[in-house]
């Protein structure tokens, strides 16, 4: 050991000595050290030697005031040269000194950019200084943006409005700088805002100006500068209109008409560069300084800028006389480039990749306006979409007769369109908004290409078929069956993949809607189908497959006798896949489903159990990966499972399972095991301690699994599903585990003292509230068993429990998490235990008046908290409850004018009788009535029923909202006096909140 521990240092030190040599004065030195570090680059270990030496031997040089003031003075006087890259570097030096050096110890660093940037005569030094500026703009603080901007604006404008003197890249530049100040300004507005308006107001009228000179010229083809001098000027008006709207509004009609010169004009562009060219010459290209150089994102910009004016309920009143040109016009920019063709044709992933992950494009901006139009502008917007379609579709039927070959291309951008807005027009068509028929609409836009060649036209079929999905709700059920048959047809067909991937989406959506006797003797044939798309799909396309198989599975068109053929296949994509969260979580929600079809369950396990068996036995001998991934794969088959589907698995692997939880150091193998013996418990309750023939031996073992999640040295990671893992123990083995509740209690609270993970710290007190629960009638007894066992810090374990459940209640998540900690707190209060009283905990916090906290200011005045008395905290937090289940029910229709939402917080009613007050009986709507809306959407929005160790636990039956309002009621009228003296220490919302259920 010390041997190797000595050649280890000599290695080090060897290499210590070889750096050094690089930068020896002696170029034979130098060289001998560069060809020796060469040489031992080609070693194992070399890299990790050289990360050390770096992490342990590196010292910044240290450099007198003097040599830093040479350093500073050589690099401006160097900024004029005149190669672009060489200057580039120099500015990005400085820009770099200057983040600690300036101003204090470079006070003319500014003085001498601004003299550089007017001085004509030298138009290398304004390139250069402009360079500068703009690298040192993007990190100008709140402190200096003020003082600048004043001295500096006028400058950048006479640079602007000078296209003679200045070229197209220095005025770019300039505007590149405003664009930085002007959004730094936008940010300190929200604190300063009197001041920022006072800043801005006398350049706003020549700014605005400026821009209208620049954008009433037509943008012009393949030319970039002017794309890009444009789309800096957008830039800044967004963030003009943003920070400072009623500045901005008063100026904006300036702007407008130039506006839509650019807006058309770059549509004609767009049209011959991208959508008929080949492709956009300059896309992927970058200026000297790394700015894009391509039409694309000119035309993303401009879109960005429409949204945000649309977007301004002032703006867009501007812009509503001609919001049917603008949404026509939009719809043509939605046309499939030519890039995009050739892309797509040869690579269905990237097709499917694209259109579900909205990928950065015009296209996708351009839907997005469109939906912003709808958002705004009401009736009109909506008139405006179905209007401009039927426009745009009768243009591409004129062209189809007229013999165009890109006639389908404004046809398939008008079902894109449509397909993105469905959901909206679809609302808006259901409430009256509007009286035009989409059904109607879609199937004459549909069926009229439907009998087109497939193979001319791919992308134009793949839409239609994604719209048929879309607008299914609209469209008759003749129609409807049609396009279901023709997907299924399709998909065994040999037909281009964009095709293939149209008719799968429209499966996904239609078959578990679809008429079951109608289509089951097409099913052999369509999961043949896509059980040979398995064997060629990857990626995206093969998410897609997995995600039809499961819609026809789930709909019921699987039998017991095609099990064997689509059963073998997706564990094999999932065995292959099993390092791919996305595809394994698919395949294994596949396999799921034909669980769950009508006698499938028996031969699924037969292929799943004797696969995963020999994996979990022997884990150190597999990949990365398969040991966690087969652990989630025999969850998935045990939850819900039969009696003898447990025990089957239970023989195969239980064992092992619990062997993984004592020995691995693998965190996701550990989460993995607690969840599948937490299902093992689920499934086989009482019985499985008798299945191993030692039912005390079985009992020691789940014991010794608790006892190594709980322990507190173990990172919470591997703890982190310990919580459900402990709840079904109690909820199925409540006998057993009655002996070893103190220890249990005692493991808890070690273990919640060392968590670093909310989700684990949250599962955790769970398991304190289910204990409350399991103690009624007697929760005293609870509370003082508690208070018998220590914990480090705190006078006991209740205290320490009830600091930590107070404060982070509020932050619980899930409906069932929260029914049963919140029906806890309430059992606790109703006890009136002594011990409660005299216990202090965290109450609200302190607002600040001291504007923006920034770190610095964070660390000098951290977050104050008052200190409340447990019992006012506990009817604090349940009074929070029901505020937010009353906020559920207003949310959608209440929503700006809530009685809730007016409350201050903070605002505490001094008199103790308030919340009898008979003024108070309804809060604007019957209280019986409200108090029933109040528990159904809680109840519907329950998104932990999905849980199968949730569902079996009988308290997730609790009617919350009725629940609360009987422990108030009955609270109130058993101690009133109790009850008054801690509500003067709610808010008044809170109060409302409960005087509501109160007077129900």
């Amino acid at each position: 050991m010390e041997t190797s521990a000595v050649a280890g240092d000599q290695d080090q030190q060897w290499l210590l000595n070889c750096l050094s040599a690089t930068l020896d004065p002696n170029q034979e030195v130098r060289s001998f050290a560069e060809a020796s570090l060469n040489q031992a680059s080609l070693q194992p270990g070399f890299g990790a030697a050289l990360s050390k030496e770096g992490e342990e031997s590196f010292e910044l040089p240290a450099v007198s005031s003097e040599e830093k003031e040479v350093i500073r003075k050589l690099l401006l006087s160097s900024l004029d040269d005149t190669h672009r890259k060489i200057c580039t570097a120099i500015s990005m030096a400085v820009a770099s000194i200057a983040a600690s050096d300036w101003p204090e110890d470079w006070p003319d660093l500014l003085p001498f950019l601004l003299k550089l940037i007017t001085d004509q005569s030298n138009m290398n030094g304004v390139h250069g200084g402009l360079r500068c500026l703009a690298l040192l703009s993007a990190d100008l603080d709140d402190a200096t943006v003020p003082k600048l901007v004043p001295v500096l604006f006028p400058v950048l404008h006479t640079i602007v409005s000078f296209p003679e003197s200045y070229d197209r890249y220095v005025r770019t530049k300039a505007l590149s700088i405003v664009y930085s100040c002007t959004a730094m300004l936008g940010v300190m507005s929200g604190v300063c805002k009197t001041e920022m308006f006072a800043l801005m107001m006398p350049m706003l009228k020549p700014w605005m100006n400026q821009f209208s000179i620049i954008l009433e010229h037509p943008v012009q083809p393949e030319d970039p500068d002017d794309w890009g001098i444009k789309m800096e000027v957008l830039k800044c008006l967004n963030q003009f209109i943003q920070n400072f709207p009623s500045l901005a509004e008063s100026e904006f009609l300036v702007v407008v008409r130039p506006l839509w010169q650019t807006f058309v004009s770059s549509l004609r562009v767009y049209t011959r560069s991208s959508i008929e060219g080949t492709e956009d010459p300059y896309a992927g290209r970058y200026d000297s300084d790394g700015a894009e150089k391509s039409l694309d994102s000119f035309v993303i910009q401009l879109f960005e800028f429409l949204l945000t004016i649309v977007g301004s309920a002032k703006l867009v009143k501007v812009i509503a006389s001609n919001v049917r040109e603008l949404v026509y016009h939009t719809i043509a920019f939605l046309q499939m480039t030519e890039q995009q063709i050739h892309i797509w044709s040869i690579d269905a992933n990237q097709f499917l990749a694209d259109e579900d992950e909205s990928t950065y494009s015009c296209r996708v901006s351009g839907a997005l306006l469109l939906e912003e139009v709808v958002s705004y502008c009401g009736r009109e917007g909506i008139d405006a979409i179905i209007d401009a379609a039927s426009k745009r579709f009768n243009e591409s039927q004129q062209e189809k007769a007229a013999g165009s070959t890109a006639w389908w291309r404004m046809r398939e951008a008008t079902l894109f369109a449509l397909a993105f807005l469905s959901e909206q027009l679809l609302e808006a068509e259901v409430s009256g908004l509007t009286s035009v028929r989409l059904g109607e609409l879609l199937e004459q836009m549909i069926t009229e290409d439907i009998g087109t060649g497939v193979h001319q036209y791919p992308f134009l079929y793949a839409r239609i078929f994604a719209s048929v999905a879309r607008f299914s709700s609209a469209i008759s059920d003749g129609v409807l069956e049609h396009f279901v048959s023709s997907a299924i047809t399709t998909i065994a067909m040999d037909v281009p993949p964009p095709v293939k991937v149209g008719a799968c989406r429209a499966l996904s959506e239609l078959l578990p809607k679809a008429n079951k006797g109608n289509f089951q003797p097409q099913m052999m044939g369509l999961f043949s189908s896509l059980a040979d798309l398995l064997h060629q799909a990857r990626d995206e396309t093969l998410h897609l497959v997995l995600e039809t198989l499961q819609a026809a599975i789930k709909a019921g068109f699987l039998t017991a006798s095609m099990e064997p053929m689509i059963s073998p296949l997706i564990l094999n994509i999932w065995a292959l896949h099993v390092s791919d969260p996305f595809i394994s979580i698919d395949a294994i929600e596949a396999l799921e489903a034909i669980k769950c079809s009508p006698g499938c369950i028996h031969q699924l396990a037969s292929r799943i159990l004797p696969y995963v068996g020999p994996i979990l036995n022997n884990p150190q001998q597999q990949p990365d990966g398969l040991v966690a991934g087969s652990l989630d794969l025999l969850t998935m088959l045990l939850k819900s499972a039969s009696t003898d589907v447990v025990k089957a698995a239970y023989d195969v692997c239980f064992d092992a399972v619990i062997r993984i939880i004592l020995q691995s150091e693998d965190h996701s193998e550990m989460q993995n095991a607690t969840e599948c013996l937490a299902t093992f418990i689920s499934g086989g309750r009482q019985q499985m301690l008798v299945w191993g023939g030692d039912s005390g031996f079985t009992m020691r073992s789940l014991l010794d699994a608790a006892s190594r999640l709980l322990n507190p040295d173990l990172e919470s990671s591997g703890s982190l599903f310990v919580g459900s893992y402990i709840l079904q123990l109690i909820l199925h083995l409540p006998s057993q585990m009655a002996q070893h509740i103190r220890d249990l209690v005692a493991a808890l609270v070690r273990r919640l003292q060392s968590a670093q993970i909310a989700g684990l710290r949250s599962s955790l007190l769970l398991i304190f509230a289910r204990l409350v629960h399991m103690s009624v009638p007697n929760v005293e007894w609870f509370i003082n068993m508690l208070m018998t066992i220590p914990s480090e810090g705190y006078g006991n374990s209740f205290v320490y429990v009830m600091s930590e459940w107070t404060k982070l209640q509020g932050e619980i998540q899930g409906a069932y998490l929260i029914k049963v900690t919140t029906t806890a707190l309430a059992l606790l209060l109703s006890t009136r235990h002594p011990e409660l009283a005299k216990i202090n905990v965290q109450g609200h916090l302190i607002k600040s008046d001291a504007g923006i906290t920034t770190r610095a200011k964070a660390k000098l005045a951290p977050d104050q908290w008052t200190v409340l008395p447990l019992p006012a905290k506990i009817l604090t937090l349940l009074a929070d409850a029901l505020i937010e289940i009353q906020e559920q029910v207003l949310g959608d229709d209440d929503e700006e004018d809530s009685d809730w939402e007016e409350v201050q917080e903070g605002d505490v009613e001094s008199d103790k009788d308030l919340i009898y007050s008979t003024g108070a009986a309804s809060l604007g709507r019957p209280t019986y009535e409200h108090l029933e809306a109040m528990a159904k959407v809680y109840n519907e929005g329950d998104d932990y029923e999905d849980d199968i160790l949730c569902v079996s636990d009988p308290l997730n039956e609790i009617n919350l909202a009725k629940y609360l309002a009987d422990f108030f009621m009955k609270f109130s009228q058993t101690d009133r006096q109790l009850f008054d003296t801690l509500c003067q220490s709610l808010t008044q919302a809170q109060q409302n909140a409960i005087r509501m259920v109160l007077n129900c």
